[in-house]
């Protein structure tokens, strides 16, 4: 199914049941230069992207605890929609637990911060995330579906960490980065990415990452 590239390349979505916060983001993304859309809960927040398709943000800042529908189910629901499933999201929330930000990423999100966070920290992730996607958009648009088909047997199973670590390879990032987040060694990680290459059968980082993507969005 063919992306829809947002017109305006820089605006999002912010979802938060605080005003305050909503306010305070808000304000310093617009400051940044950013066009922000809000909404108080996943449920709105669902209802706005259904109205605004094919022009959707280029991004998603998200809450976890909110009323109606929460972040969790807001990016479950999402990542199963395939119109909107590339969209990437970033995971703000109170909860600062590893298994917390564990749960997070599990859930579909592409970047977990913690509350209270810096601006800038907060700027920097989005500006990283939306490089990512360009790159990935503007790969489909050139014809990556013409590129050689990857070829990986359907059976292939990862184990939930190796899936925690190939959706951080997916958003391009370093072995060294990925076991920050994870708070694991770098071999920890590098023995999880061989390991992939040989159940896969794939050659390198770059096919591992466009096949987490095309899996992703053929879900």
């Amino acid at each position: 199914m063919p992306v829809n590239i947002p017109k305006n390349p820089k605006q999002l979505l912010l979802i938060d049941d605080d005003p305050n916060l909503i306010l305070l983001v808000k304000d310093y993304l617009e400051f940044r230069g950013y066009e922000v859309i809000t909404a108080a809960n996943g449920q709105l927040a669902w209802e706005i992207l259904e109205q605004s398709m094919p022009d959707l943000p280029n991004l998603i800042i998200c809450d976890i605890m909110m009323p109606e529908m929460d972040g969790y189910a807001f990016v479950n629901n999402l990542r199963q929609e395939p119109r909107l499933a590339w969209l990437p999201v970033i995971f703000l929330s109170a909860k600062g637990q590893p298994i917390d930000r564990i749960k997070g990423l599990n859930t579909g999100a592409d970047v977990y911060i913690v509350k209270p966070f810096e601006p800038e920290e907060l700027v920097a992730q989005v500006e990283s995330s939306l490089k990512q996607t360009e790159r990935l958009l503007e790969s489909r648009s050139w014809g990556l579906e013409s590129e050689k088909k990857l070829e990986v047997a359907e059976t292939v199973e990862l184990t939930p960490t190796e899936q925690k670590v190939i959706s951080f390879v997916s958003q391009g990032m370093g072995n060294r980065d990925i076991a920050v987040q994870l708070e694991v060694s770098q071999r920890t990680i590098e023995s999880h990415v061989s390991n992939m290459l040989a159940k896969t059968g794939l050659h390198n980082r770059t096919e591992l990452a466009r096949w987490a993507i095309e899996t992703r969005r053929s879900h």
